[in-house]
Order: structure tokens, then sequence, then C-alpha cells
């Protein structure tokens, strides 16, 4: 069947194109006489009985003469961006672009024009997403499109102040980041409208740069977090030192019968005595934040609103004094900690940014990996994408180990969730159902 879908995807490749050309090369003006010209071709075909085929000249002709005086720009330029180190999905990223004239003639009306990196999908990733929109139609309730999960980011185009002969000027860029993931920008375009304000004159910089976007978070409310302090093997320094030693806390005088490895032999030194070490045992609160990664679909809006929902815990679990373990299935079982001086939100968050979604994997996987390391754990927090019997089951056996809980199921716009046959019973109240487009709100009710 696949050949079958070709010319289809060419099509939307051509047309594409097509359409962001004509978007960035036409001003607002521009775009107006285009339509108008084809407006007055249709209609003056009869040139008997209108005079509308004088207008179509007199368009086709200020359009002609826009065009080629493009080729009369002749400017030479650099440009520099100054990017921040990372964007956030869904909150505009601001920045200067500096651009140098090496020309001797000053610009004037110019504007800058981002050139990202080609969003259109490869053949088999636009197959895939449509056999997928066709699956969702068929029980989606509402039938308002996804929208372009393939594009990354929306523009502003920056308008440029003069720019002196031999001298620079500075505009203010801004991107509105769709998606997390790594955002590349490829180069920048200088362009200058002709005298009529109808076409716009293109000149290239190679610029290539890149952009980290994190994933975009949601406020939580005050709730109680499921488990409590338990004893850690190791102290805080457990991520750094593996081990069995207990945390220091002050230093005492010798006693019989403290180990001769506890001696604090600069203290002794100075007071002429024994000094030891004194430990104890170093309780605090560690949770493990578990994602569900398995979808077929790469740019699946469910996946892409579990890691915000994902991304949201961890930057509220680690502003407290907890640790907190990242757990997910990628290409391989991964296992990220965070907390307590070990590392910091945004080394999270960076990591949450480039998670991808899981296909040729079992969820099986995710259930071994969680269920091995529930024994150090006080409490879990499972960000799952839908509710099936293998996931019933998972959340079966973590109640049955004794580890607090808290589920949260992400599920499509309308998509619900079945009830039947005992697959949805939630007798405790650990079960949440978040839907996209409304996580703000489902999060909201949470106690």
């Amino acid at each position: 069947m696949n050949p079958l879908f070709r010319p289809f995807y060419w099509s939307y490749r051509t047309t594409g194109g097509l359409w962001h050309w004509a978007r960035r090369r036409f001003t607002k003006g521009g775009a107006a006489v285009v339509v108008a010209l084809f407006i007055t071709g249709a209609v003056g075909v009869d040139i008997e009985n209108t005079m509308t085929y004088q207008v179509f000249a007199l368009l086709l002709a200020l359009l002609l003469f826009s065009f080629f005086f493009s080729f009369g720009f002749s400017g030479k330029f650099s440009a520099t961006r100054r990017l921040p180190r990372v964007g956030t999905a869904g909150q505009p990223m601001c920045y200067k672009i500096v651009v140098k004239n090496f020309t001797a003639e000053n610009e004037l009306s110019l504007t800058v024009l981002e050139d990202l990196s080609d969003p259109r999908p490869t053949f088999a990733e636009w197959l895939a997403f449509n056999h997928a929109e066709d699956r969702r139609s068929a029980f989606r309730v509402s039938q308002k499109k996804q929208r372009n999960p393939f594009r990354l980011a929306n523009v502003k185009n920056a308008e440029l102040p003069p720019l002196p002969a031999h001298g620079e000027a500075e505009a203010s860029g801004e991107i509105f980041p769709l998606r997390r993931g790594v955002l590349r920008l490829q180069g920048v375009t200088v362009a200058r409208p002709d005298p009529f304000g109808l076409y716009r004159a293109f000149k290239k910089i190679s610029a290539p740069q890149t952009v980290l976007i994190l994933p975009r978070r949601y406020a939580l409310p005050s709730i109680a977090l499921p488990g409590a302090m338990r004893y850690q093997e190791g102290g805080v320094a457990l991520a750094a030192n593996v081990g069995s030693s207990e945390e220091f806390v002050a230093l005492r005088d010798y006693r019989h019968g403290d180990p001769l490895r506890h001696i604090h032999w600069r203290s002794w030194a100075k007071t002429g005595k024994p000094i030891v070490k004194e430990f104890e045992d170093e309780f605090f609160v560690r949770h493990a934040l578990v994602l569900d990664t398995f979808d077929e679909e790469p740019n699946s809006e469910v996946l892409e609103e579990a890691v915000s929902v994902a991304a949201s815990f961890a930057c509220t679990i680690l502003t407290q004094e907890s640790l907190l373990d990242l757990l997910f299935v990628g290409n391989q079982s991964y296992c990220f900690t965070a907390g307590r001086g070990v590392a910091h939100a945004d080394q999270m968050l960076e990591i949450l940014a480039s998670v991808k979604n899981c296909p040729d994997k079992p969820f099986i996987a995710l259930e071994n990996l969680v269920l091995n390391h529930v024994g150090v754990v006080s409490g879990c927090i499972c960000v799952l994408q839908r509710w099936d019997d293998a996931r019933r089951k998972f959340v079966e056996k973590l109640k049955a180990v004794g580890v607090p809980l808290l589920v949260l199921i992400v599920m499509p716009n309308g998509g619900g969730i079945s009830g039947a046959g005992g697959m949805f019973a939630d007798a405790e109240g650990t079960i949440h159902i978040l839907e996209v487009g409304k996580i703000e709100e489902g999060l909201a009710r949470l106690k």
C-alpha cells in the first residue's frame, strides 16, 4: 500500500514548500495583489463584456516590476544571534540579532527572517502519523483536527533599524517553541521589499545554531505526595559513592569499643586525646517518577503531555528536601536521580526534553525496571499514556508490595476510559484521568 501514498506525500511536501516560500517572499500587500490577480484573471476572461482584464494587466505589471527589482539587491551582511541556552515549549523566547553591513550603502526597511530546519517529515513519519490520525478519528467525539505535529516553532519576523554603511544594527527576535526537543536554526535571511512593498529580495546568511527546548510545565496544587521518610543506605552521598557508611554528624571523645576507622586523627593530634567521628543513619524522602513512553506514534500529543506532567512534578519535588528517581524506557532502561545536591531541576528537565517514544518494546520492560527499584523509594508517581490490562496489573503489583502511589493517566481529548470488567477500579482514589487540552484543570483537582 505504501507506493499508493507516495503521490499524496509528494503533493503534501510540494504544497507545504510553496506555501512557505510565498509567505516569506510576499508582503501582506503583495499577497492581496496576488489574490486580486487570480480573481480579475478569472472574471476578465470575457474581454468583450467586461473591463476587468485591464485591472488584471495592471496588477500583473506591478508584480513583474517587483519581481525584477529584487535582482538589484546586492547587499553583503553577517548576522550573530544572542540566544538563551534553553527555551520552554509554549513560552516565547526572546533574543537579539546583530546584523553587520559590509557595503558602502545605507540600507533601509530591512527585515530579518529566521531559517529553521525543514520541519517536513519523511515518508515513513508522514504515513505513520496519518494512520494514527485515522485510528483516532474513529473514536473521537469531536472531529477537531490535531495541530501539525511536525511544526516545531512559530517565528516572528524582526524589523531591523536603519543599517549604516560599514556599520551594524540590532534587532529583537522572538521564537515561540511549540514542542520540546532540539530546535535547529540553519541561518538568517535579510529581506528588503521593492518600492511598492509587494515582493521581498533575499540575502541568505549561514548561521547554524541549536537551542534545547524544555517541556511545558503546569502549576501543581499543594498536594501530599505519596510516601514518607525512610532510611537510605549511603545517605546523601549515595549517588557519588557506593557503600554502607552512615552520615557524619559531629566529633566526640573516644569510647571503649568504637571502631578505629572512625578515629579523627587530626583532632587527636590537636587535643592530645583520641577523638572519633559520630554518625547517624540518614532518613529522607525518595520518590520514583515513572514515565510511560510506549507509543507507536513519535509525535503523539499524549506523549508530549505525559512528558509535561512528569516535568511539572519533577520541578515541584526537587524544590523539597528529597530525592527523585526518573524511570523510563527508551533504547534501554533509564534511571536518573536528582535532588539533595545530586543533580538540579534543570538537568532533569533537559533529560525529559530529549525523551523519545518507545515503539518496539513491551510494557513489561518498564514494569521490571520499577519493581527492581521500589525497595529504596518512599512513594511512586506513575504517568501513564493509557489504561489497559498490562498497566492495570503493573499498578496492582506496586500496591501489593505496599508502595504508596499516585497514578496519572493521560488520555486523548474525548477518548474516555473504560470501566468495564473491573478495568478501572480505584477504591483508594490514587488514580486520576488527565485529558489532552485539559491537563491543567485536571492537575488542579489533585489533592
